[in-house]
């Protein structure tokens, strides 16, 4: 093993600019490896990196956690990965092994945890050195522009939907289709559910049925927790949006012993009905991405059902521009950063 030059992408400081650099990236420490980045997402998780809002983050720093590439070095101790296999490297940043979630095998609840791009540099580079335990392999199948999205938005809904005790056949209402609403509808239709789309406005009418929902509601002229009482009531409602009012219009949607899954942070607290809730044995529930083989899962998932992300491609030069589109809401749907290798 031998170091080598690269460029990255990196934030100087909190709410500064994005510089583009070259560096020297070294031979990876006992239990990491060195990937050389072929394609990393853009994600609206980086703006915790560029703007500063997670605590303790160090700069300068590197952003990215949707990263696909190749392993370029392996730590003599690593077992499992060798040179040359495609992996991909996700939110979820390594674990420690050793505290109680650990123990249990709770590796995505680690309280010494690691975030792939706030804990230490993440994809907007040629090369990144990460734990090998946070690692996935990533199917022949599916592109590197197209396996790096899935990573995040893609994990984050699927390992939601597959861990949300929905069977084949139950009612599934997705809220928005965007970056990860346009991944979970797909991820509900071809896990058997019966798919219910929710956005604003009849244009998306015909993109939800593309996806696979068998049903649009469009949340502009219809209630959508009405529209969802007409069908029996959602036995799990996933909601992928930041607009507070928009997850409160759907709960009264839930039917008996229904889950409402946060994936998108709401803009502010949430309000809801408790004896409503109560008296149909109701909940909500935050869910976090998942770990490695979870990403893996999500890949191999993704691969046999043909489910892709809908991707605007931007070379890492251009890193920033991407970033500005991502921050936009006019992305459709994903942003990933090529490295030309």
């Amino acid at each position: 093993m031998a170091s080598v030059k690269g460029r990255a992408v990196e934030v100087t400081a909190a709410g500064g600019e994005f510089r583009v650099v070259e560096r020297e990236f070294a031979d990876p420490p006992a239990g990491h490896v060195r990937i050389r980045v072929q394609a990393c997402g853009v994600c609206h998780s980086d703006s915790l990196t560029r703007e500063g809002h997670w605590p303790g983050i160090q700069y300068p720093r590197v952003p990215g956690h949707e990263v696909a590439g190749v392993l370029d070095a392996v730590a003599p101790d690593v077992p499992l990965f060798k040179v040359g296999q495609r992996v991909g490297l996700g939110w979820h940043g390594g674990h420690c092994n050793y505290c109680v979630p650990c123990r249990r095998g709770d590796f995505i609840l680690c309280e010494n945890g690691q975030v792939s791009g706030i804990s230490f540099d993440g994809g907007y580079a040629d090369y990144v050195i990460a734990p090998a335990n946070a690692l996935a392999f990533i199917p022949d199948e599916l592109k590197d522009v197209d396996a790096g999205p899935l990573l995040c938005a893609g994990i984050t809904t699927y390992n939601s939907l597959r861990n949300s005790g929905a069977r084949p056949g139950d009612l599934v209402a997705i809220v928005g289709i965007g970056g990860l609403g346009h991944l979970a509808v797909q991820y509900a239709a071809k896990s058997g559910y019966r798919t219910v789309a929710i956005a604003r406005g009849e244009d998306k009418a015909p993109l939800a049925k593309q996806l696979g929902a068998h049903v649009y509601i469009d949340s502009k002229k219809q209630d959508p927790a009405a529209e969802l009482q007409k069908l029996g009531g959602a036995t799990v409602i996933l909601s992928t949006v930041t607009n507070a009012d928009a997850v409160e219009a759907v709960l009264g949607g839930l039917g008996s012993s229904g889950k409402l899954i946060i994936n998108g942070v709401p803009d502010r607290p949430l309000s809801l009905n408790a004896i409503a809730m109560i008296g149909k044995r109701q909940s909500i529930v935050g869910w976090p991405s998942g770990t490695g083989m979870d990403s893996e899962d999500t890949l191999n998932f993704s691969a046999l059902s043909g489910i892709k992300p809908m991707i605007e491609t931007y070379p890492l030069e251009k890193a920033a521009e991407g970033y500005e589109r991502m921050m936009s809401g006019k992305a459709r749907f994903r942003v990933v950063l090529t490295t030309g290798a």
